[in-house]
């Protein structure tokens, strides 16, 4: 009897086994939802066009602003973009992304964001021509669908370059466990497609490792990221540093995970010198619920050389030359980044030494949802 119980058991045990396998395979209700939503072509026999994806995102936002200068509510819809990532000749990539502003309709047709075609034969070596995003700060290279706060920090605001998208050639890749970007873009005066191209050009350099292996865990990733800019007055696409700096470090773990940024700038043309570094925990309490703290801070090398965030310059319209802020947010992931809830609380306070207007001492609430797709 024993010996036909362990025979049953042994013959058991593989089904089980592949039923718990299939189980786990089965696609949730929103792999259902997010694939006829996105999948609009799949043919990898078709020797011109492989895929067509529906790619987008929707972002609205609650906000609240309570300082010293004043008060601010706000229903805002902060980002709504839509268009096609299509799969040709096994190895092209072509993109393209339109945003657009259903709040106010007018205008309702903001600006292209990315335009550009991508050649991905190689993963080491990715060759991009056109409109497309410029990855440097730690915030400034994660997609604003990826954020795991409500929106960037006011280090982003100030050094990165927050149109984000522009027209230009670059070279990416990753050789584990090394990464890699450089580009060649244009800066000039702007408009919602590719510019007017008469302000100039700028430069810009990654590199990056990961020390995941090393110091065992998931994600270790120290990247120093360089940007040369033309002086030029025409310049309206980007903000006016001849040179930016920045060093910064992203560690993941499942549990928690830190994130570091220490950024360094020179202006031209009257803009200030700027010096900014964020520190920024988080700490995952479930596979679904999630808690931020980020601290901000920045200093310029003379006065008015700072703005506020987008919901603060509602209050406060002027520049100031020191600032600090802390950050505190929960995110609940519904389906991972591709739809959650965000929220966060937020106290800043900034100097004005030219006492012109630029002074902020206020707190700020903003609850977001964010679908992605």
């Amino acid at each position: 009897m024993k010996r036909f119980a362990i025979a049953v058991a042994f013959a058991v045990m593989p089904v089980l086994a592949s039923a718990q396998t299939v189980e786990q395979k089965q696609p949730s209700t929103y792999d259902t939802i997010w694939t006829k939503l996105t999948d609009w072509y799949d043919d990898k026999d078709n020797p011109v066009v492989q895929r067509v994806l529906f790619t987008g995102r929707f972002q609205h936002d609650l906000a609240m602003v309570e300082a010293d200068e004043g008060d601010w509510r706000e229903s805002n819809i902060r980002r709504m973009r839509f268009g096609a990532r299509v799969t040709m000749f096994r190895d092209l990539l072509v993109h393209a992304e339109v945003e657009v502003n259903p709040q106010e309709r007018n205008p309702f047709y903001m600006r292209f964001t990315d335009a550009y075609a991508a050649w991905q034969k190689h993963p080491r070596a990715v060759i991009t021509v056109g409109k497309q995003s410029i990855p440097f700060t730690q915030e400034g290279a994660t997609s604003s669908r990826e954020l795991i706060t409500i929106d960037r920090s006011n280090l982003a605001n100030n050094i990165w370059f927050t149109q984000e998208y522009m027209p230009g050639v670059s070279v990416s890749g990753r050789a584990a466990p090394w990464i890699y970007r450089g580009g060649i873009y244009s800066s000039g005066a702007m408009n919602r497609e590719f510019g007017e191209f008469n302000g100039g050009m700028f430069t810009l350099a990654l590199i990056g490792y990961d020390f995941a292996k090393p110091l065992g865990v998931r994600e270790a990733v120290l990247t120093g990221n360089y940007l040369y800019q033309h002086p030029d007055a025409n310049n309206t696409f980007t903000k006016r540093f001849e040179h930016i700096a920045s060093l910064h470090f992203r560690l993941d773990e499942p549990k928690w995970g830190v994130r570091t940024d220490v950024s360094k700038t020179a202006g031209y043309l009257g803009q200030r010198d700027v010096l900014g570094m964020v520190l920024m925990p988080h700490f995952n309490a479930t596979s679904k619920l999630q808690f931020v703290y980020r601290y901000t801070y920045l200093d310029s090398d003379g006065p008015n050389g700072l703005g506020l965030a987008a919901y603060e310059s509602r209050v406060v319209r002027g520049s100031g030359d020191r600032y600090h802020e802390s950050y505190g947010g929960v995110n609940y992931y519904f389906y991972g980044h591709r739809l959650k809830l965000q929220s966060g609380v937020q106290f800043a306070d900034m100097r004005d030494s030219a006492n012109d207007g630029g002074a902020y001492h206020g707190a700020s609430w903003v609850t977001g949802l964010r679908i992605g797709w």
